[in-house]
């Protein structure tokens, strides 16, 4: 983990279950022996309002706030959102980049940048990319989205794949474990394949 602090951060827009996703992550990093700080910020309280998620975890953490420049790794949950956030990253940071569009209020659909992982790209960043989306489907639930990202993340986090799944198995239902526990599994697996695909 070479720093003393590892700082994630999660964007996208309200509805897409961000505070959630957060919890697991921060809940990981405590199981896992870390001093964690968490924190959200919402845009707009409503859905399709701006959100963001901030993980800080390491040997001693004092402030749940990132500093701009200072993320390493960042999960985008919806693209417009990633770009939106970008100044948080690091040089040479990571991003984990979701192809879900969802426009903001007053913005024409037509309007949308279809270059944002290009973009990304352009400034220097690694960036995986996946539809979690139709993976979950094709899991039989779009609900499951962010499970598939959260399977994706953990391969950059120092965190044991048995952590995932108590954490997963005390946030989740018991009636959606089973299929929260696969898609986790199918994130892990694709993540797998699209960095070998890019090494």
């Amino acid at each position: 983990m070479g720093a003393e602090i590892f700082n994630i951060l999660l964007s996208g827009t309200g509805g897409q279950g961000i505070v959630l996703a957060s919890r697991i992550i921060a809940m990981c990093a405590f199981k896992s022996g870390f001093d964690v700080k968490e924190s959200e910020i919402h845009g707009m309280a409503q859905r399709g309002g701006s959100v963001i998620g901030q993980i800080r975890f390491g040997k001693r953490v004092y402030s749940p706030s990132i500093p701009v420049g200072d993320a390493d790794l960042m999960l985008a949950l919806e693209e417009l959102e990633a770009l939106r956030y970008l100044h948080y990253l690091k040089k040479k940071g990571i991003v984990i980049l979701n192809h879900r569009q969802i426009p903001p209020a007053g913005l024409d659909p037509s309007q949308y940048p279809q270059d944002i992982s290009e973009r990304v790209k352009s400034k220097g960043y690694k960036v995986i990319e996946i539809n979690a989306g139709e993976v979950a489907k094709e899991l039989g639930s779009s609900k499951v989205e962010n499970t598939v990202l959260l399977g994706v993340l953990s391969l950059f986090l120092p965190f044991e794949r048995g952590i995932w799944k108590e954490v997963l198995k005390e946030a989740v239902p018991e009636k959606f474990l089973e299929l929260n526990l696969k898609a986790f599994e199918e994130g892990v697996r694709l993540g797998e394949e699209i960095l070998q695909s890019q090494n």
